[in-house]
């Protein structure tokens, strides 16, 4: 860790593999949400695989978390080594001149993100973990979808979930092809990456907002 710390391009690298990391587990998440929209038992077969498969639940979950602090850390790791970086001082920067606006502002996305990601584990996780671990109860394949709904009941919850997405959208924005290029990819593929970069920071978080809103909808229609 430390000779992370101490390079700035390693930092960059880290960065960047972990944002790799999670924009496809993003992709996976949705991906079983999106069952809730069609079929309630497919949404319970595919969450109770999640929540039970052993290798998810001891391999795969651990090394999500560490991915997600890991991440987040290392972000303000680099916005506090940049800031130091600026010996420089100018009486007016213009750094929209060089930078786009979500480019200059990450730090604050990702802790409007970091917030909602709390939201979320107190949503989901911990009463998952308590399910399972504190109180011991009878594992039941068909709640996932009812808890589901549940947790989409309230309007204030749902309009939290849009706007933590439409966030996420912008810190995507930047994020996914500034990855690549931490990575060093191909220039030559500039083009190609900034186009599929686009398509992923507007119909991934759009999935999520569509899940949250069609399941606070269509419980209103019962």
């Amino acid at each position: 860790m430390s000779g992370i710390l101490s390079s700035s391009i390693a930092r960059k690298v880290a960065m960047a593999l972990s944002a790799l990391f999670l924009i496809i587990f993003l992709l996976i998440h949705l991906s079983v949400n999106l069952t809730s929209l069609f079929s309630e038992d497919a949404f319970n077969e595919a969450s109770h695989f999640m929540g039970t498969n052993s290798l998810i639940q001891y391999v795969m979950q651990p090394i999500l978390i560490f991915g997600v602090v890991f991440h987040f850390v290392m972000g303000f790791i680099l916005e506090l080594k940049n800031r130091e970086a600026r010996n420089v001082k100018y009486f007016k920067n213009n750094g929209a001149a060089n930078a786009t606006w979500m480019s200059r502002n990450m730090i604050y996305s990702g802790l409007a993100i970091l917030a909602f990601l709390v939201l979320h584990f107190i949503d989901f996780w911990i009463p998952e973990i308590n399910h399972k671990y504190i109180e011991v109860l009878p594992e039941n394949p068909t709640r996932y979808f009812v808890e589901l709904q549940h947790k989409f009941s309230e309007p204030w919850r749902v309009g939290a979930y849009v706007i933590a997405f439409v966030l996420l959208a912008l810190h995507l924005l930047h994020g996914f092809q500034s990855a690549f290029q931490s990575i060093g990819f191909n220039n030559r593929y500039t083009k190609c990456v900034k186009t599929l970069g686009k398509i992923y920071a507007i119909v991934i978080p759009l999935g999520f907002i569509t899940v949250a809103l069609y399941n606070y909808f269509s419980q209103l229609n019962h």
